[in-house]
This record gives C-alpha cells, sequence and structure tokens, in this order.
C-alpha cells in the first residue's frame, strides 16, 4: 500500500507532466508565429570589439590626489555622523 507521501508525489508528477506538455504546446505555438526563434540568438559583430564599450580612464597625478582628498573627506565625514548617531544627509 501507497503512503500519502508517495500518493502525493504521484499526483504531483502527473500534474508537472501535463504541464511539461502543455508548455512544448505553447513553445511550438511561438515557433510557429515567429519561425526565426529557432535560428538562435542574433549577434551583431559588424564594428565591434571585445571591450569597446569599455573606456579605460587614465587620470593624472594631480587628478588621483584630488580624488583621494575628496574620499578623505566624504569618509572622514561620514565617521564624525556615524559617531554622532545622526543619519547622514546627502
Amino acid at each position: 500500500m501507497a503512503t500519502n507521501k508517495d500518493l502525493h508525489r504521484q499526483w504531483a508528477l502527473a500534474g508537472a507532466s501535463v504541464r511539461l506538455r502543455e508548455i512544448q504546446g505553447e513553445i511550438s505555438e511561438i515557433y510557429r508565429a515567429f519561425p526565426e526563434l529557432r535560428k538562435g540568438p542574433r549577434v551583431s559583430t559588424k564594428g565591434t570589439t571585445a571591450g569597446a564599450d569599455t573606456k579605460k580612464r587614465n587620470f593624472s597625478a594631480r587628478g588621483k590626489k584630488a580624488i583621494s582628498e575628496g574620499m578623505r573627506k566624504y569618509w572622514a565625514r561620514r565617521k564624525a555622523l556615524a559617531a554622532k548617531g545622526s543619519p547622514m544627509k546627502k
């Protein structure tokens, strides 16, 4: 005799297989409506190179120093406000 757990699993398996057939039918309908989807994703490589959308920043020594000082002031202010227990204003 099957236990409740076994019966639940059998019913879940039956329901899952029915849903799987429904999904496969929906996929077939989508491919009939849009046959170009069968060809896979289209990636244009014309005029592009790997990493072309990312630009490396080249900072001068003066620029690096300015950013460093600005961040030092920012973190000092955050630390001071945290010590006071007040929320930081933007």
